[in-house]
């Protein structure tokens, strides 16, 4: 039976969700009573979970006592629930109901089924041990521990992790450290926006200098302190332009889209890892504020992004997008919406307070600009 660490270099694509587990078992042996529970505790440590229920009997959606039911009045949100002829998503009513194929905006998925297909599963033994042949013979893939009622004799010739099905806080760690693991092992990229029109300042702003070095290599190097690759982002016609620097570039492939473009170029080129993107007319920014952003990012929310004014609007060109937030910015894009801006407002983020909020500043036209350089040229960045 493979291990999480092989499951996790093997898998390439989630079935329904980036972080999702599956909780698997024949009839009685305490699957829904289990995921009811894990719901609860993950909600009450600040997670959003999702919950789907997959069985073989036709089902009657959100019954008194049913199993999503139970599992919406344990928080999750949405519920979907399907069977072999139809399926359906109950939502709460928080307005942020998601269409069928979409990006759900849970933090966490939990699965209750599919036992035969390939999503990481725990598998609940019943008291009969009868699901075990099965998984001798292989028929349930991905198997990472095996949960039981008390009666867990024989079962460490499978040597996988065992667990009681009432040991809940026991269960819990085991699921997020599994989940820890699976962020833990997604590229952050760095991704400098260059090559813009640059209509307002006069000139490009990835060439002009502040400080000893390009605005392009300066940032470049910020990034590089924290990400594994960094990239410049520009049209094809302009790699020569930014040659210098010796930085791969990702061309523009979504045309006459700003910085939306930009990202989404980048996220077709690595879709599985996540992206701190900085856009090149940030002059103040420096180690400790791409330290603090890095930092402070949570890989189960859309994205991670400073608040930059108070108004309380979030910066989108200094912000990291997790891989899980492509779908949605297609989605957005598609219904003729691309603001980073309006996404970062209107989707699960996780906002940072910046320690010096004017390090955010943007440096748009020449009086921007001349007012940048006589304040770094005073010792003020």
């Amino acid at each position: 039976m493979a291990s999480v660490g092989k499951l996790l270099l093997r898998r390439h694509d989630e079935m329904f969700h980036p972080f999702e587990i599956a909780l698997c078992g024949l009839s009685g042996s305490g699957k829904t009573t289990l995921v009811e529970k894990l719901i609860r505790h993950f909600r009450a440590d600040g997670f959003e979970v999702a919950a789907l229920k997959h069985g073989c009997h036709r089902f009657d959606i959100d019954r008194e006592g049913k199993d999503s039911d139970r599992f919406g009045k344990a928080g999750a949100t949405p519920v979907l629930i399907a069977d072999r002829e139809k399926e359906a998503l109950i939502s709460s009513g928080t307005g942020r109901l998601d269409i069928a194929g979409s990006t759900l905006a849970a933090d966490l998925l939990f699965i209750e089924g599919l036992k035969e297909l390939p999503v990481p599963k725990l598998l609940l033994i019943d008291a009969r041990c009868k699901i075990l042949p099965s998984l001798e013979s292989g028929a349930i893939p991905e198997v990472l521990a095996l949960v039981h009622d008390g009666s867990n004799d024989g079962l460490e010739r499978f040597d996988l992790p065992l667990f009681h099905r009432d040991d809940v806080p026991s269960v819990s760690a085991f699921i997020a450290e599994f989940f820890r693991t699976q962020a833990n092992n997604t590229p952050l990229n760095g991704l400098v926006l260059a090559g813009g029109q640059s209509s307002r300042m006069g000139h490009d702003k990835a060439q002009l200098r502040y400080h000893e070095a390009s605005q392009l290599d300066r940032t470049a190097a910020l990034l590089g302190g924290v990400c594994d690759e960094v990239f410049i982002s520009c049209r094809s016609d302009q790699f020569d332009r930014y040659s210098e620097a010796g930085l791969p570039g990702i061309a523009d492939s979504y045309l006459d889209l700003g910085p939306l473009g930009g990202l989404l170029s980048a996220q077709r080129h690595a879709p599985g890892a996540a992206w701190l993107v900085a856009a090149c007319d940030l002059p103040f920014i420096d180690e400790p504020v791409i330290t603090a952003l890095q930092a402070g990012r949570n890989p189960f929310r859309f994205a991670t992004a400073f608040i930059a004014d108070s108004w309380g609007r979030p910066e989108p060109l200094l912000s990291i997008y997790e891989p899980k937030s492509r779908r949605r910015l297609l989605e957005r894009h598609a219904s003729g919406n691309d603001s980073l801006r309006s996404f970062l407002m209107n989707s699960r983020v996780q906002f940072i307070e910046p320690n010096d909020a004017s390090k955010l500043r943007n440096v748009n036209d020449p009086a921007a600009m001349d007012d940048a350089l006589r304040t770094i040229g005073k010792g003020g960045e």
